[in-house]
């Protein structure tokens, strides 16, 4: 069996799947992918860091494929074995997430509102309501718009020929709301 195969055969014992296996190992994922298909062959640096992260793993088997693959049972109590392995967990993929339709909120209760100007379906928790009002007081300390702003230079909206499609708001806590005019 080739050093290839050996790799193949340690990713298949951790019962991890191959991107998994590079993460615990502490290499590119491309890496373990090149090896498992036989393109590249492994670096020594990468044969130490999985006989580091699997102990258990008999170094002739692995550099040369002699005798067993993992330790007889009286040699597995060194100090070097690890009673257990961990299973890392695998962190979802950021694009999968957008489509959940929680998606931007922690848990059910902290909802604030749904976002549309003629139907609130919840009530927002205290602390949205304290940053409504904060929202509100800056709203009514700013100055006004100069009015008839239109009517002084009618070419500058003219021109741009840009209307509004979505207003977003972004609040300090994480949370935001969309409005569509």
């Amino acid at each position: 069996m080739n050093l290839n195969k050996r790799i193949s055969k340690i990713i298949e014992y951790s019962e991890l799947s191959s991107s998994e296996f590079a993460d615990a190992v502490d290499v590119q994922r491309s890496s373990v992918s090149h090896i498992t298909s036989g393109r590249n062959k492994p670096s020594l640096d990468f044969l130490i860091k999985v006989k580091e992260q699997f102990p258990e793993l008999e170094w002739d088997w692995l550099i040369k494929g002699d005798g067993e693959m993992l330790k007889k049972p009286d040699q597995a109590h060194t100090p070097e074995a690890v009673p257990e392995k961990t299973k890392p967990t695998s962190l979802p993929d950021l694009f999968s997430l957008i489509d959940d339709d929680n998606f931007g909120f922690t848990e059910k209760e902290d909802r604030v509102m749904k976002t549309s100007f003629e139907e609130k379906t919840e009530t927002p928790r205290e602390s949205a309501k304290e940053t409504e009002r904060h929202v509100q007081d800056i709203l009514n300390d700013s100055p006004p718009l100069e009015k008839n702003t239109a009517q002084k230079n009618p070419q500058a909206f003219e021109t741009q020929g840009n209307k509004i499609k979505r207003i977003v708001l972004f609040y300090d806590n994480g949370k935001f709301e969309s409005f569509d005019p």
